[in-house]
C-alpha cells in the first residue's frame, strides 16, 4: 500500500502551497474594528470595470454593527459580504442619485437579506426624480412591482404579503437651499442638501451619530450650488467625489467637481479630515497633483480610499 502523505515538513509545505495556488484568488476581506465609530469605503469607483474597484458606496458602523448603507454600485454587494456587514443591522439605505454606479448593487443586497433575519422595516431614502431618472420610491417599484424587473421581489413592497421585512421609501424634497433633516433614531440623525449633478436630482448626505461624530457624503457633484459647506461645516470626515482631474472640461466638469473645488469646500466646511473616492481613470493617475491642488485650500489629512478601507470618526478638532 502506498502512503500518500508527507514523509518530511519540507514535503508537506510544498504540497499546501501547491493546493492553494490551485484554488481560486479570493478578494481580500477587511473588517473594521468591532468597538466606536467607523466609515467604510466599500467602493472607491466609478462606472468604468477597468479601475478594479467597486462603485461608489459606503457604511457607517456603530459598535461593529453596520448602520447606513450610503449608495449601492455595482461590486458594492460582494465588498457588502466582505466588509462583514449584515441587512439585518441597517438603520437606513441612502442614495445620493440613481446611476448605474450608485445603485446597481441595490437588488442583490435586497434578495440577500432574505436569508437573513431582518423583520423590521428597512428605510430607503434618496432623491426626488425629474425626465431623466425616477424618483427614489419609484425606481424600487419599477424593480419589483407585478410589472417591474423582479416581480418575485415584490413581497418586499408595502401592501404586500411579506415574507421577510418591508421596504418603506421616501423621497427627499431638495427644491430648497437649506438642510434637509430626514430621519434620527436614538443612534443618529441623517440631513441631505441638494447638490448640482448637471440635470440630475443629487443629494449630499450627512450622518450625525448620538454618540459624538459625523460624516458627510458629497455624492456626484459639480459644486455649483455651493450648498455642501452648510451641511458638511465642522464634519469629522467629508468623503468627497474626485472623477476627474484639474483641467477636466466638457460635460465630465458640469457634472464632478475638480481637486480645487474640493478643496475650497472642504476649507469652507471646517471639516477635520477629507477623504477622496469615486476615482475614475482620468482622475487615478493624477492624484499627487491632485494633493497639491486641494493643500492650496485645505491644510487638513487627505486620504486617497481603496475598497474596504476604515477610517475612525472621532469628534475631535476642525482645521
Amino acid at each position: 500500500m502506498t502512503c500518500i502523505f508527507p514523509k518530511s515538513r519540507l514535503e508537506f509545505s510544498l504540497i499546501t502551497l501547491l493546493i492553494t495556488l490551485s484554488l481560486p484568488a479570493q478578494a481580500q476581506t477587511k473588517n473594521c474594528p468591532s468597538e466606536g465609530l467607523w466609515m467604510q469605503v466599500l467602493g472607491s469607483g466609478g462606472p468604468e470595470v477597468q479601475d478594479q474597484r467597486a462603485s461608489s458606496s459606503y457604511l457607517i458602523w456603530i459598535d461593529g454593527e453596520a448602520r447606513i448603507l450610503v449608495d449601492a454600485g455595482g461590486g458594492s454587494a460582494l465588498r457588502f459580504g466582505q466588509s462583514g456587514a449584515r441587512m439585518e443591522t441597517l438603520d437606513a439605505v441612502v442614495f445620493s442619485h440613481l446611476h448605474v454606479d450608485h445603485s446597481a448593487d441595490f437588488p442583490a443586497l435586497i434578495k440577500s437579506s432574505f436569508f437573513e433575519q431582518r423583520k423590521t422595516p428597512l428605510p430607503v431614502l434618496g432623491p426626488q426624480g425629474n425626465q431623466f431618472l425616477p424618483s427614489t420610491r419609484d425606481f424600487v417599484k419599477r424593480l419589483f412591482s407585478d410589472q417591474g424587473v423582479w416581480p418575485y421581489l415584490g413581497h418586499f413592497l408595502p401592501k404586500q404579503r411579506h415574507f421577510a421585512y418591508e421596504i418603506q421609501t421616501q423621497n427627499v424634497a431638495a427644491d430648497e437651499d437649506q438642510v434637509a433633516e430626514v430621519f434620527s433614531n436614538p443612534r443618529l440623525r441623517l440631513s441631505a442638501i441638494r447638490v448640482h449633478h448637471g440635470p440630475l436630482p443629487a443629494l449630499a448626505w450627512r450622518v450625525d451619530l448620538s454618540n459624538g461624530g459625523s460624516v458627510t457624503f458629497s455624492g456626484d457633484m459639480s459644486g455649483e450650488y455651493g450648498l455642501l459647506p452648510k451641511l458638511a461645516k465642522d464634519s469629522d470626515l467629508l468623503v468627497a467625489h474626485n472623477a476627474i482631474a484639474e483641467d477636466t472640461r466638457g460635460v465630465a466638469r458640469r457634472l464632478h467637481m475638480p481637486p480645487s473645488v474640493i478643496g475650497e469646500l472642504a476649507r469652507q466646511s471646517r471639516i477635520g479630515t477629507l477623504v477622496l473616492s469615486h476615482f475614475m481613470l482620468r482622475s487615478l493617475p493624477v492624484q499627487e497633483q491632485t494633493q497639491q491642488i486641494i493643500r492650496q485650500s485645505f491644510s487638513g489629512p487627505v486620504e486617497f480610499s481603496s475598497d474596504l478601507a476604515c477610517y475612525p470618526i472621532t469628534a475631535t478638532g476642525k482645521n
